[in-house]
């Protein structure tokens, strides 16, 4: 959020960051809190409102705009972030400093009455750089008159006043010589040519000084060049103005490990157009001069002439989209038939999926069974369970992939009905999916100990091929991520766009479990799951699978009321019954009894004790 100082005139070099309200609060030591996207403090740090008054929280930082503002009426003070820095002498860094600040003293330069006449010795040394005579009187370099082997740049600014002068060694040596480059000290940073440029059409930037020179000799106007090489950038403030005033900025930095320098300070702080010059039109050379002298002015002309425009960030040509077909795409099957027709074949890969519904209604139920078709599908998986243990996870899997058939009825002492699968066919269901299926293992975490659990999946990804990932479910697994927000709405917003971005970057399918709100008076799905509205907001398909008091004990309603990628949803829902030998889901059109294909080629055992072949 840029943030304009209309007493300044012009734009500004800055930019609101949220940390910056959180390090003001520190700075003043208020006490603040998050909430609801504004960072409250206690008391304004205007007014100071007595604590008898009981009047609170009236002081707020917008956490997206930084823009304040108090809300007693005997106050009312409102500004930004520009506005506390200067009223608490609160520092937004060196630069922000520089501009707004009141200026620092620099030493004043004195301006010579009339140009200053370049000596012998800088016409002979830069003549052989390729440098015009025309050019080295026009800019004024010259040597020192006791040291003819250093050149002097006189900086003039656009008002031809001296403000800086740099020195160089023409005949540098490694061993002998400290410094090849060194300016006078106190002096007002600016860059080198301001006073040589006319119009606002067109500027080009050079590391060099010499450079510069090059530029301007190959007959291209406006050749400026920067006071401290290509890290320096304390000039910015005091040219600012100055600089954004041309319609371009044409970017020639010394080329070098296949980066042009100054391009991206340049093009990410200045607002005027900024162009660079390609990359393929430096001809192996590393800066503007030796162009010149390798190839000659035209060569510098091209660059300059063929400079191409900086793309904005995260930006691209519609054209330049790949050409996919959304019906094409990478979909996994759930073992669902209405709901995968309802997809055009299943839950889409590269987004989230979100499931919801309310405590102990079989949303788990549910993920884990799409978990199994997707192990079925030869896809690798990773499961985060923050409600069952690890050795429960895994049973109530084996229960799917076994399916009825292979699930023994028993009693027990109290004549209640209970259920096992074989250790036989236990044995070969995990060797079925060893090494495709993942399980988040908090028992390895000591105490307090946390990983950040985005960082983990990320890893397995990577590491294990996986590209299916079940996160059951939100609430338990936001206290397992490292999230710099203090308000819990914030931290699952951050939380499941980090997931979001994961699924995009490594084209996986993320599956998140979200309870219900508990109390929701909303006629919107998408609106009642517990927490942030981006979560259903991120989510590529929202699921919602839950009781009906229309149906019969047992059922379920599975209700899909997102689908981004096609727009075809079902607000009234497909009715489910649920198996209780197998906890297999199932409806119209689905098969209660499909084989995983676990037990092909060997024997299997049904029951305790009792071995049939196929």
């Amino acid at each position: 959020m840029e943030i304009r100082a209309e007493c300044l005139g012009g734009l500004t070099v800055y930019q609101f960051r949220r940390n910056d309200a959180f390090e003001f609060a520190g700075f003043i030591h208020a006490q603040a809190r998050e909430r609801n996207g504004e960072l409250f403090f206690k008391s304004c740090p205007y007014c100071s409102p007595d604590p008898r008054t009981r009047d609170w929280n009236t002081f707020s930082i917008n956490l997206e705009t930084g823009q304040f503002k108090c809300l007693r009426a005997s106050c009312g003070v409102s500004g930004n972030m520009l506005t506390l820095a200067k009223d608490f002498d609160f520092s937004l860094g060196n630069d922000v400093d520089e501009y707004y600040r009141p200026r620092r003293q620099f030493r004043r330069m004195k301006t010579p009455e009339k140009p200053i006449e370049p000596k012998p010795e800088a016409i002979r040394y830069l003549s052989g750089r390729g440098i015009s005579m025309e050019v080295i009187r026009r800019y004024q370099v010259t040597v020192q008159t006791e040291h003819p082997d250093i050149l002097v740049f006189p900086f003039l600014d656009g008002d031809g006043k001296m403000q800086f002068v740099k020195y160089r060694k023409t005949d540098f040596d490694r061993e002998r010589d400290k410094n090849k480059e060194w300016c006078e000290a106190g002096c007002k940073p600016i860059l080198f040519g301001m006073a040589q440029c006319e119009g606002t059409d067109r500027l080009v930037v050079t590391e060099g000084q010499i450079d510069s020179l090059s530029v301007a000799t190959a007959g291209i106007g406006n050749a400026v060049s920067v006071p401290n090489g290509a890290k320096g950038f304390a000039w910015i403030p005091y040219c600012w103005d100055w600089i954004n005033r041309f319609r371009e900025v044409v970017v020639f930095g010394d080329y070098e490990k296949g980066r042009i320098t100054l391009l991206e300070e340049l093009s990410q702080r200045l607002k005027c157009t900024v162009r660079h010059v390609r990359e393929e039109d430096y001809l192996d050379c590393k800066d503007a001069n030796e162009i010149l002298q390798r190839h000659g002015p035209g060569q510098v002309r091209k660059c300059v002439e063929n400079a191409v425009m900086v793309p904005v960030r995260r930006v691209t040509d519609l054209a330049d989209v790949e050409d996919v077909d959304i019906f094409n795409l990478q979909k996994l099957k759930t073992g669902i038939s209405r709901l995968d027709r309802l997809l055009y074949g299943g839950l889409p890969f590269g987004g989230l999926v979100l499931i919801s519904g309310k405590p102990g209604e079989g949303k788990s139920t549910l993920a884990g069974q799409i978990l199994v078709n997707a192990l079925e599908q030869g896809h690798r998986c990773f499961a985060y369970s923050g409600e069952l243990p690890n050795y429960n996870f895994r049973a109530w899997m084996d229960f799917q992939i076994a399916g009825r058939s292979h699930v023994f009825e028993y009693r027990n002492q109290w004549g209640d009905r209970n259920y096992s699968v074989s250790k036989a066919n236990r044995e070969a269901i995990a060797g079925w999916y060893r090494g495709k299926c993942f399980l988040y293992d908090s028992g390895m975490l000591e105490g307090d100990e946390k990983e950040s659990l985005t960082v983990t999946v990320e890893e397995t990804i990577m590491k294990y091929g996986v590209d299916v990932i079940l996160l059951d479910n939100l609430m338990t697994a936001l206290d397992l991520e490292d999230v710099s927000a203090y308000d819990k709405y914030d931290r699952q917003s951050m939380f499941v766009k980090k997931l979001a971005r994961l699924a995009r970057k490594h084209n996986a399918l993320v599956i998140l479990v979200a309870h219900k709100r508990k109390n929701n008076f909303s006629s919107n799905e998408n609106d009642e799951i517990s927490g942030s509205m981006d979560i259903s907001n991120l989510a590529s398909v929202t699921i919602a699978y839950e009781k009906d008091r229309e149906l019969e004990d047992g059922q379920r309603r599975l209700k899909v009321s997102k689908n981004r990628l096609f727009g075809k949803t079902c607000a009234e829902g497909y009715i489910m019954d649920f198996d209780e030998k197998s906890r297999r889901i199932y409806g119209t059109g689905d098969d209660p009894d499909h084989d995983f294909g676990w037990d092909k080629g060997g024997w299997i055992q049904l029951t305790e004790g009792m071995e049939i072949p196929f």
